[in-house]
């Protein structure tokens, strides 16, 4: 089971990627901009995916499109949680217990991506940004 640690271990590499202690936990962001999370149950969450949030590690992140979110829930409900908050869509939460390291590596990496600017997607990248 992934933990913030293995999180931690492949956002720390990532270029202009910076953890930061939030109310809600951790939270990692590129030049300002959130791209991963460790979800709070706050009380605006549907109460279904604030039981969950409440009882494990759930992380969020930040997609490129509602579309991509609505793929992962629908491809894999047991491990991405339905909606949480309006805020920052589009995004995707999911339980770190049921995911497989690679696919967290994928998640984080997309993220940043998705949020990182050009010339650091470029640095990362090289000719792919």
């Amino acid at each position: 089971m992934p933990t913030l640690d293995d999180l931690r271990r492949i956002a720390t590499p990532l270029p202009g990627s910076e953890e930061r202690a939030t109310t809600g936990g951790s939270a990692w962001f590129v030049r300002g901009k959130l791209y991963a999370w460790e979800c709070h149950p706050w009380p605006s969450i549907p109460e279904d995916a604030r039981e969950i949030i409440a009882t494990e590690l759930v992380v969020g992140v930040k997609v490129a499109d509602p579309i991509d979110a609505r793929a992962l829930r629908e491809m894999s409900p047991d491990v991405f949680l339905g909606a949480t908050t309006p805020w920052g869509e589009p995004k995707v939460a999911f339980r770190m217990a049921r995911i497989d390291a690679d696919h967290l590596a994928e998640l984080v990496t997309e993220a940043w991506r998705v949020q990182a600017p050009r010339y650091l997607r470029l640095e990362f990248f090289g000719d792919e940004a």
